[in-house]
């Protein structure tokens, strides 16, 4: 197995468990309804864990989204150009978003780290680790940019 079939592989698993973490959030949420409705009672932790999950769904998508051209895109100039000049400008823009990628994992890195350090618990009732919950961050990103790097090498080795 290549290094652009791993990358491919790894960028659909995240993309499952983005689904997966959705379809939890769409059952966390409406075991709340259903205990609120029925028994008056309350997880307690629906609200804050349905956050959880949605910053964790949104996170491990974004490297499948953009391997299936996904992402909103802009193409007002790119347009009017030709195919070798669209390449060259999508190479371009992808190796401006693995520099805008690296700041990103950096700082998530670090907020994530810091959390963890000064063992921060959520404020909530669950009183949950917050650098469990952001681990999806670092993550994520990291997805995304081998994505990037794979959709860069790509667009190299067919340079024609």
């Amino acid at each position: 197995m290549n290094f652009l079939n791993l990358i491919d592989k790894l960028s659909k698993g995240s993309a499952y468990l983005a689904g997966f973490t959705l379809v939890g959030l769409v059952l966390l949420i409406l075991t709340e309804i259903f205990l609120r409705s029925f028994f008056d009672i309350s997880t307690m932790i629906a609200d804050e864990y349905s956050g959880y999950l949605y910053l964790a769904s949104i996170f491990l998508a974004l490297g499948y989204a953009f391997s299936q051209d996904a992402h909103i895109r802009i193409n007002i100039v790119t347009s009017r150009l030709s195919k070798r000049a669209n390449k060259k400008i999508d190479i371009l823009a992808a190796i401006i978003t693995l520099g805008v990628l690296a700041f990103a994992l950096y700082r998530t890195i670090l907020f994530t780290y810091d959390s963890y350090e000064l063992e921060m618990l959520s404020e909530n009732v669950s009183e949950t680790p917050l650098y469990l919950t952001q681990l999806a961050m670092p993550i994520g990103i990291t997805i995304f940019m081998l994505v990037v790097v794979a959709f860069i090498f790509k667009g190299f080795s067919n340079d024609s």
